[in-house]
């Protein structure tokens, strides 16, 4: 399978997408002047305390007080209530966890959190932990061992399953890269008055470098020389064996107008996506969930459509960036064994998708029932008013 990461700044926007063998699988899109902040680090200051909802209102310098639960307070101390762990005014390094959504303000979190391509930096934690994803084995007891003499005893570490057969030296380089950032936001937090920015999210481009190479890839191609430099100087700093996968793009037809990527892109925001033999995905968003109608078209097996739709539906969460409740009604089936066949297929098909998705199961009305973390705005509402 080839994998290639496609880059490009068109207008207010920043778009990273990942192939496969040709094929949309990942999107990371940013706007310039409606910028999402989960990912931000942040000085905050205490404004109002709410033993009701143990939790507290945090001012950090957005049009609406951050809500910070008594559970993302670090460290954690069991059992206590807000009020015994904050005080009016406290200042506060908190990272932004949950946009603002609707009416309600972002959520905030002292768990801080730093990504990298085989590492999770947490500055608040300790330990080396390894993901879930590797399993078990002496294999696995070897990368621990490996990896526990290269990187540095400082804070937590979350070992990414992307780092099974990786050169420890690069994790060790990323390692020390990740700590330089939380230094320098340190030092910023140190000088900073709240509410203060220290440290902003991540944008498209760096969460897709970071995100996704660690899979592997053949081809980072980038739209312009100054977009070029970028990822010159982040692969230097973070990545130097991507450096040389690095392709400029130039000239037209521009890259996402080529292999006519743009007009996949925009093809997302529509409520139909095809599946073979006539068959369909419909997608509806309300505001209080989203509703996937599985059709079966022309294909009499409903077994069959709804295995292929699972791995579609999953693709399209992850490109649509859909979030919160998800409900999908699958083609009818008459066996119970099918209907849990479909439900492993699904679960299978979320596993890899980087934001936190969990499937519950088939109702009695034969509906799956499904969740999936809020990162950032969905893709329909950042080309809104787009090109």
């Amino acid at each position: 399978m080839r994998r290639e990461l496609w880059l490009d700044r068109r207008g207010p926007l920043r778009r990273a997408a990942w192939l496969e063998d040709g094929v949309l699988t990942d999107l990371a899109i940013d706007r310039e002047d409606r910028p999402a902040h989960a990912g931000d680090i942040r000085l905050g200051r205490v404004a109002r305390i709410v033993a009701g909802l143990d939790a507290a209102f945090v001012e950090i310098g957005l049009d609406q007080p951050a809500l910070l639960n008594a559970a993302d307070m670090r460290p954690a101390r069991r059992g206590a209530r807000i009020g015994q762990l904050l005080r009016t005014g406290q200042t506060l390094l908190l990272q932004v966890k949950a946009d603002a959504h609707g009416d309600k303000g972002a959520v905030v979190t002292m768990d801080v959190t730093l990504p990298g391509r085989f590492l999770v930096f947490m500055p608040q934690a300790d330990g080396l932990h390894l993901s879930k994803r590797l399993g078990k084995g002496p294999e696995v007891g070897r990368l621990r061992q490996t990896l526990a003499e290269s990187v540095p005893s400082r804070g937590g570490w979350i070992v990414r399953a992307d780092a099974a057969g990786v050169d420890p030296a690069l994790v060790a380089l990323e390692a020390e890269a990740l700590l330089e950032l939380w230094h320098g936001t340190e030092t910023a937090a140190a000088s900073a008055t709240a509410p203060a920015l220290l440290r902003p999210a991540p944008d498209a481009v760096a969460r897709a470098l970071a995100e996704w190479t660690g899979r592997g890839v053949e081809a980072i191609r980038a739209e312009g020389p100054a977009l070029a430099d970028t990822v010159r100087l982040w692969c230097r700093d973070r990545a130097p064996d991507l450096a040389a996968l690095l392709q400029p793009h130039a000239g037209r037809p521009l890259l996402f107008e080529t292999e006519d990527l743009d007009g996949v892109i925009a093809g997302l925001g529509g409520r139909r996506v095809p599946l073979g033999q006539g068959g369909s995905l419909v997608i509806d968003r309300t505001e209080a969930l989203t509703v996937i109608d599985v059709n079966g078209g022309e294909r009499g097996n409903p077994l069959a459509t709804n295995l292929d739709a699972a791995g579609e539906i999953a693709r399209q969460l992850r490109l649509r960036n859909l979030a919160g409740i998800i409900i999908v009604d699958f083609v009818n089936m008459g066996r119970a064994g099918d209907r849990e066949a479909v439900i492993q297929a699904l679960s299978h098909a979320v596993s890899n998708d980087p934001v936190a998705t969990h499937v519950y199961g088939m109702s009695r009305l034969g509906l799956a029932e499904m969740t999936r973390a809020r990162r950032g705005p969905a893709l329909a509402d950042l080309l809104t008013e787009t090109l």
